[in-house]
């Protein structure tokens, strides 16, 4: 009998148990609704700062959402972030990217950026190889509510605009930057 109750407390623990841990959110589906929670929060701020960009998003094939921190110091920068992609079906595709590039600046900045694609040729380009190679200029200085920013926007190609809003951080730069962009295995096999 000691044996039995030791099995039926064994038993009921583990039918109280296992259904939350069914439950549990694994690591990779956490960073996805982390990435989700930025993509809304970045859209919100978006929409309120340009309300047009909200029906230049809804008339697109596709746009994207990405988090990026850089750091530049002295001839070299380097930076990485995830976002995620979004076609006019509503299929999201999570992404990742990283930033290298030579120049002269010194500084950390974190950014939010905006990719409205209008070719569907340039969309499908971007998730296939997702590589920009650009020529970038800015100056951002923000503490919290104090300092300044620059935020800019601009096409990379025909049919695709970028809005880069800055977050917070201080930067003086002028870099010439290689990012990648590619989709993150890991969040999108869920």
């Amino acid at each position: 009998m000691h044996k039995t109750l030791r099995l039926s407390l064994i038993v009921a623990l583990a039918a109280v148990v296992a259904p939350g841990a069914a439950f549990a959110k694994s690591k990779a589906e956490k960073k996805r609704d982390k990435i989700l929670e930025m993509r809304e929060e970045v859209l919100e701020r978006l929409f309120e700062e340009q309300p047009s960009a909200e029906e230049r998003i809804e008339d697109s094939v596709g746009y994207a959402v990405f988090s990026n921190v850089g750091v530049n110091l002295f001839l070299v920068s380097a930076g990485g972030g995830s976002g995620v992609v979004e076609d006019a079906d509503g299929n999201l595709t999570y992404m990742k990217m990283g930033q290298a590039g030579v120049g002269i600046g010194l500084g950390v900045k974190d950014f939010r950026g905006i990719f409205i694609f209008n070719d569907k040729d340039k969309f499908q380009n971007f998730l296939d190889k997702g590589w920009d190679f650009s020529g970038e200029a800015d100056a951002a200085a923000k503490a919290g509510d104090k300092g300044g920013q620059a935020a800019g926007a601009g096409n990379l190609y025909q049919g695709v605009e970028v809005i880069q809003l800055t977050e917070n951080g201080l930067a003086l730069q002028a870099t010439l930057n290689g990012t990648k962009y590619w989709k993150d295995k890991d969040l999108n096999a869920l």
